[in-house]
């Protein structure tokens, strides 16, 4: 590349897709205004160090790979490709900026802990070499901090209260660019050695996954083009749309009974603004819906809410020094918890949710609900974030926001307190699907079972098992609690925690009255600040 040449990055990280890319759009019309002087680097950087931080399962690599190769096939169709480059962002960028002579840098926004704090690091370098830096909030619908500063700075601490800030926060009802791939191309101005490096290739799957025999079936194609046209397939079918209760769904049906749009969502290989446009769309010549919560809306508002609340908590996916969430006495039981994530437990329908994640990266909503349950304040009660790191590796959709707020909120932690309420390990897989088909496919030795006890298999006698050739505790476990009597004992549990939780709170809130009652004077200088 010539040496008067100007480099603009694009740094993609999340928001894996060419539509709806604010921070993308903003590099593209840097290079357009002037193609004799700019190229274009759209970069995405394989940083080691975030596996310090997270689990990354088989599948969920797959996954990236295959976004990050559609990525690339769909940058060459604006006359561009995807660099992809090895190391750590505060490490590489350092030498990018001078290597590649590069004036701006453009990315979008992110909320976790671990993005903040490389971001702001690497603004720091940016600003040593003198790159201009453009951030853009587009991987949610509204910029959680724009709404948590419309409260006050203070996060909505229930869906309804979030639902009333962002109804008086302008949507734009345009996109800036179309549902596909922009129309528009930008100058082919790097270098043919540049765009022919292969140093730069998206990696192939075996660099990223050592033990292939990890990797479930290919049932969700990784992507920004498969994320396409799955939302378009699905918004053809008004019925469905403007149905769509969650509650009415089937957590254990064979195939998907919700759109499994969630793991695009979460690569941003499909944009939430478009969605909702689309989705709204839809609405507004159908009048007669379902609404939020439990419609497919609200069940976007809900990763909005659990976004907004997250970007106002650094420790949001920890039970300590989170200011959301109860603490509770969970106990260690490292053998229960293998039991429960390898699906294992003696229950079959939990037993069967578990071996799909594994199998296949995803599991119904619902689904999720029962075997949090399980693990927390119905069963095991074991903690929420032990829940939520196996999620977090197994998933393909795992998202620190919305896999902490939904693991509080079932564990009864935050955000939902009738912790009364507890999912039936046999009765709640029985009401979708009585005959057990669910449970035959993912537990194949119980195949045998007639439908009136294969979500007990312990009621069968042993000349039963045997006929069924299945045998407990030889071809499939005992269950490892008895679910009638230990809930019970949970339940005594969570009554006691939230008794000395809400003493906690009383105290503190008297503590506080004291301290303003005593310092008048302080307090009504704050009032005035």
């Amino acid at each position: 590349m010539s040496t008067q040449k100007r480099t603009v990055i694009h740094w993609f990280r999340k928001g894996l897709r060419v539509h709806d890319n604010p921070a993308l759009i903003k590099a593209c019309d840097t290079v357009r205004s002037n193609p004799t002087v700019y190229c274009l680097r759209p970069i995405f950087i394989l940083d080691p160090d975030l596996l310090k931080w997270l689990k990354v399962g088989a599948n969920r690599w797959r996954f990236l790979q295959e976004s990050l190769q559609q990525l690339h096939e769909n940058l060459t169709k604006i006359n561009s490709r995807l660099y992809v480059v090895r190391g750590n962002p505060t490490t590489v960028f350092p030498k990018i900026f001078e290597n590649w002579n590069v004036v701006q840098l453009t990315f979008e926004t992110d909320i976790e802990p671990y993005s903040v704090k490389r971001d702001n690091d690497v603004e720091v370098k940016a600003f040593e070499h003198g790159v201009m830096v453009y951030q853009f909030a587009s991987h949610t619908i509204y910029n959680p901090q724009l709404v948590l500063q419309k409260n006050g700075d203070k996060a909505p601490v229930t869906y309804q209260k979030f639902m009333s800030i962002v109804e008086k926060i302008k949507v734009s009802a345009a996109l800036d660019v179309p549902e596909k791939l922009p129309k528009a191309t930008i100058p082919s101005n790097d270098s043919e050695e540049n765009q022919n490096n292969k140093c730069y290739d998206v990696p192939a799957l075996n660099e990223l996954i050592s033990d292939k025999s990890l990797l479930g079936p290919r049932k969700f194609p990784g992507g920004e083009t498969e994320g396409l046209n799955r939302l378009k397939r699905y918004l053809k079918d008004t019925e469905y749309i403007c149905t769509f209760e969650k509650p009415n769904t089937s957590p254990n049906s064979l195939e998907p009974s919700t759109t499994v749009l969630s793991p695009y969502l979460k690569f941003g290989c499909l944009s939430s603004r478009l969605f909702f446009h689309k989705l709204n769309e839809v609405l507004k010549k159908n009048p007669k819906h379902s609404k939020p919560p439990t419609s497919l809306l609200g069940q976007l508002m809900w990763r909005e809410f659990y976004y907004t609340a997250a970007a106002s908590d650094p420790n949001f996916d920890k039970m300590i020094g989170n200011k959301f969430s109860y603490q509770i006495p969970w106990q260690e039981n490292k053998t229960y918890l293998e039991a429960w994530s390898h699906g294992k437990t003696g229950y079959p329908f939990i037993d069967a949710i578990m071996r799909q994640l594994r199998q296949e990266g995803w599991i119904h909503h619902l689904a999720r609900h029962a075997v949090a349950c399980f693990l927390t304040r119905g069963d095991l009660w074991i903690s929420w974030e032990e829940g939520q790191k196996v999620f977090e590796e197994l998933l393909l959709d795992a998202d620190w926001a919305l896999n902490a707020g939904n693991w509080m909120w079932l564990s009864a932690s935050a955000f939902f307190y009738k912790y009364f309420r507890v999912y039936s390990p046999v009765a709640f897989g029985k009401k979708t699907d009585p005959e057990g088909k669910y449970i035959k496919k993912y537990c194949p030795e119980l195949k045998n079972y007639p439908a009136g006890i294969i979500y007990e298999p312990w009621k069968a006698s042993l000349n039963s098992q045997k006929e069924y050739g299945c045998v407990l505790g030889k071809d499939y476990p005992n269950r490892i609690v008895i679910h009638e009597t230990i809930h019970k004992e949970n339940l005594s549990k969570m009554a006691e925690a939230y008794k000395l939780n809400k003493q906690l709170k009383d105290n503190v809130n008297d503590t506080s009255k004291k301290r303003k009652i005593e310092n008048p004077k302080s307090s009504s200088k704050k009032m005035k600040k």
